[in-house]
């Protein structure tokens, strides 16, 4: 059975014996009753710049404005190598879904530029994924949708173009039920060595056509506060389980014996400081 009540709180120290499959994100705040829906985000943002956009995502998704199921976190598996089937495993806790704004009913997948991802991230006690990560959550996703450019433009980094691709996947999903593990119709915003180098990027990589095939390999051509309607942010929590014990991810990342488990690099050297992007997060 489940468990749908374990606090992100839980203690990082001490030993768990069997990671459950799913933990509730309870550092995040409530919804309120009067929050947007994402059409009615959408709708009000529409011919807004970047900048101001941006901003209020930030405080929509700070404030909890998100659909309940992306609270719900699902369990991934990883191992040390691509074919170690039989060595230890790890296991990461990702949201099903990416970062999106409104109701289970009505919302919209949120693009966010690199500073204003890890802004939200911070404040809830997650971080960005890896490729090994991304490239996991699409091997054991529940359902794979197939990803859907659009004609690209100026528009493509606008609302009309947000609430457009929305539709194009919502229609692809059908009766997909909200909250099952779901990939394929992004790409994600990542966690690399890369970004120490040029602090001023963004990191994406993925929309895969099918297992090993990413429309996207890993890029950081855009500066870090650009968006545009592919992009996706899964967030995954701070905290992996390995050999029984609870770790931070920040650790591990560091951790050359431990890092594979979680990246094809050799280790992530400053997780952290990538992760505090000490740049303006507006804009895009």
């Amino acid at each position: 059975m489940p468990i749908l009540g374990l606090a992100l709180q839980v203690a990082v120290a001490g030993s768990v014996e069997e990671p459950p499959a799913v933990v509730r994100a309870e550092s995040i705040p409530p919804r309120t009753e009067n929050a947007s829906t994402g059409t009615e985000f959408a709708s009000r943002t529409t011919g807004w710049d970047g900048r101001r956009r941006q901003a209020a995502a930030i405080e929509q998704l700070v404030g909890g404005n998100i659909p309940d199921f992306l609270r719900t976190l699902r369990a991934v598996k990883l191992t040390r190598g691509k074919a170690d089937t039989e060595g230890p495993t790890a296991v990461v806790w990702v949201m099903p879904d990416y970062l999106a704004i409104g109701a289970d009913d009505d919302f919209l997948y949120i693009p966010l530029t690199f500073p204003s991802a890890t802004r939200v991230a911070n404040t809830w006690g997650f971080v960005l994924p890896t490729r090994k990560i991304v490239d996991a959550v699409y091997e054991q996703a529940d359902h794979r949708l197939r990803p859907t450019p659009m004609k690209p433009g100026p528009k493509m980094r606008s609302s009309v173009y947000y609430l457009e691709h929305q539709r194009l996947i919502d229609a692809q999903r059908g009766d997909i039920p909200p909250g099952v593990l779901l990939s394929g119709h992004k790409k994600d915003v990542v966690l690399t060595n890369r970004l120490l180098a040029k602090a001023d990027r963004i990191a994406i990589y993925g929309w895969h056509r099918r297992k090993g095939d990413p429309i996207q390999p890993l890029s950081t051509v855009h500066g870090a506060r650009y968006a545009d309607y592919s992009h996706g942010v899964r967030l995954v929590w701070d905290r992996v389980w390995i050999d029984g014990e609870l770790r931070s991810i920040y650790d591990v990342l560091r951790d050359p014996e431990l890092a594979p488990f979680l990246t094809y690099e050799e280790v992530i050297r400053t997780p952290r400081k990538i992760m505090r992007a000490e740049i303006e997060p507006s804009g895009d």
